[in-house]
């Protein structure tokens, strides 16, 4: 068995497909075709349902991608470390960043960190709190900044900073007038939220089905200037965190009579390899203090 193999496998999972797994890893299709039936001949079982016009994994298979996924990034983690060795304090680390919290929490923390760190590349990657868990979780990239959510048994969190979550509205609405608004009073409001991936979307469709209703959802975005320009325009009212709420006097916010309130932590996978670059992170990020968050 090679390792060779066992990547043309996860590759063919990922994308249901020998075709479109054989273009992304840049070889013939043939070749990845014969590495799948060597494995399965080595393996002694069929890895793939072949009848149906898109392959899918057998049971067996199934349970081979969890010990390949197990093995590749063992091996990958292994690289990783034996580059530490030789690099010391140079490097890369790749971070999760939502959309909210690149705004006004990750500028300060990358100025700092670069003045303490500058041979340490910081790789900025954008999604939901949602998937850049996920993606910490399969080890896909090193370190999330993230609004907390479930818990996970594979992530250890450091808390940066917490708060609550504010309704935002044009000044102009009539619910504007209340110090705390009840979410009850916002059924009859067209939402403007963030996307599907997202913590903030997640616990106000939480809080719609708490309170028994279904909300007119008009307009879904990643970027938080766009959603506020919107209410701004008077199309709808959203939902932000109090710190980014705050900044923009040109809408009106205020808490929900019954907070939501939200935790912002700093998450990494402790059954993962940590170079000494994303360790260099965490233990900044362990000793800093940022007042003005």
């Amino acid at each position: 068995m090679e390792i060779r193999q066992l990547e043309y496998f996860q590759t063919v999972c990922s994308l249901n497909s020998i075709s479109k797994a054989a273009e992304q890893l840049h070889v013939a299709q043939p070749s990845v075709s014969i590495a799948i039936q060597k494995l399965e001949e080595d393996l002694g079982v069929q890895l793939f349902n072949r009848s149906q016009r898109q392959i899918t994994l057998t049971a067996e298979g199934q349970i081979f991608l969890e010990r390949t996924n197990e093995i590749l990034a063992r091996i990958s983690d292994s690289r990783n470390e034996m580059k530490d060795l030789q690099l010391l304090q140079k490097g890369s680390v790749k971070i999760g960043i939502p959309p909210m919290i690149g705004i006004f929490l990750f500028p300060p923390i990358f100025a700092q960190f670069q003045k303490q760190y500058p041979q340490i590349e910081l790789i900025a990657v954008e999604g939901g709190s949602l998937s850049i868990q996920s993606l910490v979780e399969q080890g896909r990239i090193d370190i999330g900044i993230i609004t907390q959510s479930a818990s996970s048994s594979l992530l250890d969190k450091l808390l940066i900073t917490s708060g609550q979550i504010h309704v935002c509205l044009h000044p102009g609405n009539p619910l504007s007038k209340l110090p705390s608004v009840p979410f009850g009073q916002l059924r009859e409001q067209p939402f403007i939220l963030l996307k599907e991936d997202s913590y903030n979307r997640k616990v106000i469709l939480e809080e719609c089905k708490k309170h028994h209703f279904q909300p007119k959802i008009i307009f879904s975005s990643s970027q938080v200037e766009t959603i506020i320009n919107l209410v701004q325009l008077e199309i709808g009212i959203s939902f932000l965190f109090d710190t980014i709420a705050k900044r923009h006097p040109e809408i009106y916010s205020c808490p929900l009579a019954d907070p939501i309130h939200y935790q912002i932590v700093l998450a990494w996978n402790h059954h993962r390899y940590l170079t000494g670059a994303a360790k260099a992170f965490i233990g900044f990020m362990t000793d800093s203090q940022f007042p003005n968050l």
